[in-house]
């Protein structure tokens, strides 16, 4: 695999989906998620003035008075002063009501540089922030995991973990939480339709598998990516590599319930399938444009159907929309999830992290899908009855279907 054009610190691309056991966001982010993109190391940045900042001297007095009366009147357990200290920082980044905003403590940040390695001690399960609840939900389970085998469903939201109740929590905190030492035990509390569901699972190694693939029927590839992993890339490769040798003629791609992952990863994937052009860019409050290029060392010359849902978030519609507007794919399922801004994750002098949404990012065609999603050139919704009974999936044939009709033309 050759070198990326760009600098990227992988460790902190975390993902825009996370994979529960994973610290992720990986399982995370972009996704959850978000796209991670910077891991320089601050202590402080200087301000104009102070009449910019809140924090004089009656803030201290005010703290330190909070402070006092925590210490002599709360009744209900002790507060250690790492505790208080951690809660104004959260606090901090609570308060600008961004769920994709948020400050890690240095053991929190040690999980998350964790979720980028697809190996992970938790349960196997794929996880996606719902900003309109607040709550994190599964968007899908490993086969062969403890998830598996505890009875967890796609679609089932995180409503607390060992009884402490998870609304407002980012992903990577809820998945902080479900992993842990190898072979404990997690209770797992999910709300399920309308029943509130105790889920006793046991921790275990888990080894992510980001791809799967096979040739279909017609000389057909189906690719399945479940997120944008670090490992994604080289499982990608191998797998593109495969299906072109076992002479495949066009290549479904399927993008469903794929929560995002790290900007590495999808730039890297893009980059052997479009050949030269650009993937993204971003914009920053100033108006500062970054962007991100392929080259014409490698391009995918075979037709390609793009499916997804709306759960594709993240470095998945990044993934989509470039495809897209380059004309590379056409696009088969429903709307996707529709995040378009960028999360900078700054580690901080005594190892803790802030993760800060610091721009939004736009497809080669100059769209934000923010709040909004990509919508597809043939829409066409799942039919879960179908699909339950006896496996029948009819955006995947729908997919097949285009397919071959681009194949023939």
């Amino acid at each position: 695999m050759k070198e990326s054009k760009h600098s990227f610190s992988r460790t902190l691309y975390l993902v825009v989906g996370i994979l529960l056991g994973a610290g992720l966001t990986s399982l995370v982010v972009l996704g959850g998620y978000y796209i991670g993109q910077d891991s320089a190391v601050v202590s402080t940045y200087s301000v104009s003035s102070d009449e910019d900042s809140f924090i004089d001297s009656e803030f201290i007095s005010k703290l330190r008075t909070i402070e006092t009366m925590i210490k002599n009147l709360y009744y209900l357990d002790e507060v250690d002063n790492q505790t208080l200290e951690d809660g104004v920082f959260q606090g901090l980044l609570d308060s600008l009501g961004d769920v994709y905003s948020t400050y890690y403590t240095v053991e929190e940040t040690e999980e998350l540089l964790e979720s980028t390695e697809g190996v992970y001690y938790g349960i196997g399960a794929y996880v996606q922030q719902d900003s309109e609840t607040g709550y994190v939900k599964i968007t899908g389970v490993i086969e062969g995991t403890p998830a598996e085998e505890a009875g967890f469903q796609a679609g089932d939201v995180i409503y607390a973990v060992d009884g402490e109740d998870v609304l407002g929590m980012d992903s990577s905190q809820v998945v902080a939480l479900i992993k842990g030492d190898e072979g404990t035990w997690v209770t797992v509390t999910v709300l399920r339709g309308d029943e509130l569901l105790d889920i006793d699972v046991q921790r275990r190694k888990i080894e992510t598998v980001t791809v799967t693939y096979e040739l279909l029927e017609d000389n057909i590839a189906y690719i399945q990516l479940t997120e944008f992993d670090d490992v994604t890339v080289e499982q990608f490769e191998e797998a593109l590599d495969q299906l072109e040798a076992d002479g495949a003629q066009g290549l479904i791609l399927d993008l469903r319930d794929n929560p995002g992952g790290s900007l590495y990863s999808v730039v890297e994937i893009a980059d052997m399938l479009l050949g030269e052009g650009l993937i993204l860019y971003t914009e920053d409050k100033d108006g500062s444009r970054e962007e991100y290029t392929s080259d014409a060392e490698r391009e995918l010359d075979l037709p390609i159907v793009l499916l997804v849902n709306e759960n594709s978030a993240s470095a998945a519609e990044v993934l989509t929309g470039a495809l897209k507007d380059h004309g590379k794919a056409i696009v088969v399922g429903t709307t996707t999830f529709g995040k378009g801004i960028v999360q900078t994750v700054r580690t901080l002098s005594d190892g803790s992290t802030v993760k800060l949404t610091t721009s939004a990012y736009y497809t080669p065609n100059g769209v934000n899908i923010h709040g909004t999603g990509i919508t597809p050139d043939v829409e066409v919704e799942l039919d879960t009855d179908a699909y339950l009974e006896d496996g029948t999936d009819n955006q995947l044939e729908k997919a097949m279907e285009t397919l071959k009709e681009w194949m023939e033309e």
